[in-house]
């Protein structure tokens, strides 16, 4: 984690230092009005450029799923602390997230880029210093391999014993448990039995520990897709809906104008004051009806986050039909008040489905994958937003052929858009994904709820248990 904060600092210097020194950019341009004339980053200045880029990012993607793990383990897994530290780590994130789409933007733009950049180093070099000074005290899991190779193995090993069958009375004298699903892959712990003495191959028999990791991530796996839809939902917020800010009326006061990028803050608002709120009172009270220690389960609170996420495009559907018509038919730009509705709304869904995923995944019994399954987590945006991509384009090519008009999304003007009809189709998908989000969380709780049956199969009747 230490190594990578430091790759990504190394970047965030990398942009400030080539953002201040006019030799290492292209000259100054205004795109708006020289966009033809301005002058390509080409050579040098080009691969500084993207080495910085490629720098912060890959930082940046291994320190966050590791941070958010590494706290994490400071917790007992059965603790009501745990759901409270998944809260709080992603109140700091949107306070992280406000700060940098607020005032980070506005340092920016009077200030130059370089500052910027510079002020995101100077804090992440802070963050990094933080981190160090207290690794006295922290609770370290050593690293123990790879966590790719226990599951290719247990699934080469029940492909290679296809063909055997698992025996019907096990020997009720195991000490470890197996669980009812996906039994095609309790094949791997057959133990064949034609020379006892001889040890066999990690690839050919696998412990009831490896088996059941392996059931484990293979249950969760669809639960992960129906954030994907979500994510695609945050793609149209951060795109779309700050280019429908830029087409209307951004004057909050005489001097003072909202810029469209900022919209985007809106969710973050939102989390920072409902988070403690949601602490505080909801969770006390939901316990005291369900009895969960965190008042409702991650898999209800990840479906709350779906089923309110439909709405946000609903209303973001509703406003653009609103400030498309007023634009033709009256010639007036509606205020960019009316578009907070659609950010206000998905901030409480994020809140919801974002902490109920991460608290989801690190709550599997699954040793030394914590880490990997807060990773896929952010998997789930980067899969949403390639969605987001193919899915314009998808509208777009079929809109087109069945239209002399032109495509929903074809023009840069909004106006000659229908990009209201497009969230239309986003918040039926929402509601599909909604539904099929509640068949997959059923069944998750079934299996997870059935009672285990001892494991350690071997091909005679008894079973092997590998430590």
């Amino acid at each position: 984690m230490l190594i990578f904060g430091f790759v990504e600092l190394s970047g965030l210097i990398l942009l400030s230092v080539q953002a201040h020194v006019p030799q290492l950019k292209p000259p100054k341009c205004n795109m708006a009005t020289d966009g033809e004339k301005c002058e390509e980053a080409k050579g040098v200045k080009s691969l500084i450029f993207f080495v910085a880029l490629y720098l912060v990012a890959l930082g940046s993607g291994c320190v966050k799923p590791n941070m958010i793990a590494h706290g994490a383990d400071q917790f007992n897994i059965q603790t009501k602390k745990l759901s409270t530290y998944f809260n709080a780590a992603y109140f700091a994130f949107s306070v992280g997230e406000l700060i940098a789409l607020t005032l980070l933007i506005w340092i920016q733009t009077h200030a130059g880029m370089y500052v910027g950049f510079g002020l995101s180093a100077a804090a992440m070099a802070m963050g990094l210093i933080t981190l160090v000074s207290g690794t006295l005290y922290y609770r370290n899991k050593p690293p123990q391999g790879s966590i790719f190779t226990p599951i290719a193995q247990v699934l080469v090993a029940a492909i290679l014993k296809r063909k055997q069958t698992c025996p019907s009375n096990p020997n009720s004298n195991c000490s470890m448990l197996q669980t009812q699903r996906f039994r095609f892959l309790d094949k791997a712990c057959i133990k064949n039995d034609g020379n006892n003495r001889r040890k066999e191959s990690p690839w050919r028999l696998c412990s009831v520990s490896q088996v059941e990791k392996v059931k484990i991530l293979i249950a969760v796996i669809p639960v992960f897709g129906c954030t994907i839809v979500f994510n695609t939902i945050l793609a149209q917020l951060q795109t779309f809906s700050v280019q429908q800010g830029s087409a209307m009326d951004t004057q909050l006061t005489n001097p003072l104008h909202i810029p469209p990028a900022s919209l985007q803050s809106i969710p973050y608002i939102m989390l920072i004051f409902i988070l403690p709120l949601y602490h505080k009172f909801f969770v006390p009270f939901a316990t005291n009806i369900t009895g969960h220690e965190s008042g409702i389960s991650p898999l209800q609170r990840i479906g709350s986050g779906l089923f309110l996420a439909t709405f946000s495009m609903i209303s973001a559907a509703v406003m653009e039909k609103k400030r498309r018509e007023s634009a033709l038919h009256s010639g007036k730009t509606i205020s960019i008040f009316w578009i907070t509705p659609q950010f206000l709304i998905f901030g409480l869904s994020e809140m919801l489905t974002a902490v109920g995923l991460i608290e989801f995944f690190y709550k599997q019994s699954l040793n030394r994958m914590q880490s990997f399954f807060t990773a896929i987590t952010y998997c789930s945006y980067s899969f949403g937003f390639y969605l987001s991509s193919v899915l314009v384009s998808l509208v777009n090519k079929i809109t087109s052929a069945s239209s002399n008009a032109g495509g929903w999304l074809s023009y840069n003007d909004l106006n000659k858009n229908r990009l209201d009809l497009f969230y239309w189709l986003l918040a039926v998908l929402s509601f599909l994904n909604f539904v099929n989000y509640l068949f997959w969380a059923r069944w998750h709780s079934h299996h997870s709820s059935l009672p285990p049956q001892p494991a350690a199969l071997s091909k005679d009747g008894g079973y092997e248990n590998i430590p």
